[in-house]
């Protein structure tokens, strides 16, 4: 049985709900920022996991959510856990070395092309010429800011770092699916975060905690883990109950977007010329992306998966 989407007031409910919850991520970096002077990248990833798993384990146990954890599948929770691991380091660490502007852009124009990689080699989707073009703006669009300079310094390795993100939230979101299918999104979400905090700690284990001292670091810890990470996915987990999935990937645009804004306009980081081609080129890819989704529904071809 298949269900229909259709426009109701609980579907532009959860249109704002997941427009709302892509602002916050975007806040990420901007917070990041705003940590004290010695912080590690590393150990704001355990926290942020830490803290936004727990709050949200708290609130699946008050709902009474968590009745059937031991029949949950080990392997897709643990790599579901492993994915949002690597996520956390590769992208508070490709921040913290190429800016927020440029790593949380890079990092969210890269996992529309890791998706349709992942979705050809483990769902058999091939997603066609309009997947192809959106993907060689969004390289070249990254390739300008590579070769870009100015005041915003666009590091190699936080690209890489940055692209990496975008690549584990894509296997992130693969894996998700199959865990979230008759589970609670809050008890999922939850166990893997809380997971994923786990198979970070000993990276951050020695790692620099003198920063959380301060009443500062304590702020941008709290807003981190629980609006960015708990807040943040209960909004979109709520939206994406009556908002079809084409929809939500365009409404997402918003974390680029508001990272974009808040990285110049809030912490002064001006970009050339060159950097605002890129950047208008991986929009331009991911609009294509997900405009020609919600436009032309059903172009996606199912083929035999690879292996």
């Amino acid at each position: 049985m298949t269900h229909q989407e259709t426009s109701s007031p609980q579907s532009q409910n959860g249109s704002w709900f997941i427009l709302l919850a892509a602002m916050l991520w975007g806040t990420t970096g901007t917070t990041q920022a705003f940590a004290p002077f010695g912080f590690d990248s590393t150990v704001i990833g355990v926290l942020r996991l830490a803290i936004g798993g727990a709050a949200l384990l708290l609130l699946a146990g008050r709902r009474g959510e968590l009745s059937g954890l031991k029949h949950w599948p080990l392997g897709k929770t643990l790599a579901a856990a492993a994915f949002t691991a690597s996520y956390q380091l590769c992208f508070f660490v490709g921040v913290a070395k190429t800016g927020v502007a440029v790593g949380t852009i890079v990092g969210i124009g890269s996992s529309p092309i890791a998706a349709g990689i992942l979705g050809y080699l483990f769902r058999g989707e091939r997603p066609g010429k309009l997947w192809g073009a959106a993907t060689l703006l969004s390289i070249l669009g990254c390739s300008l800011l590579l070769a870009s300079g100015g005041d915003v310094t666009v590091d190699p390795l936080g690209v890489l770092l940055a692209v990496g993100a975008g690549a584990s939230y894509a296997a992130y979101t693969l894996v998700i699916k199959g865990l979230i299918d008759g589970r609670s999104p809050d008890a999922v979400i939850a166990v893997v975060f809380c997971v994923g905090a786990v198979m970070l700690l000993p990276m951050a284990w020695g790692g620099q905690t003198a920063w959380l001292a301060s009443i500062r670091g304590v702020i941008v810890v709290l807003h981190l883990g629980l609006v960015t990470a708990a807040l943040a996915y209960w909004l979109f987990a709520r939206g994406l109950q009556s908002v079809p999935v084409a929809t939500a990937v365009t409404l997402t645009l918003a974390e680029p977007m508001t990272a974009g804004l808040l990285g110049v306009f809030v912490l002064g980081e001006r970009l050339e010329a060159i950097s605002f081609l890129g950047i208008a080129l991986i929009f331009s890819g991911l609009a294509l992306l997900s405009c020609g989704a919600c436009l032309l529904p059903g172009r996606v071809r199912k083929v035999k998966p690879v292996g």
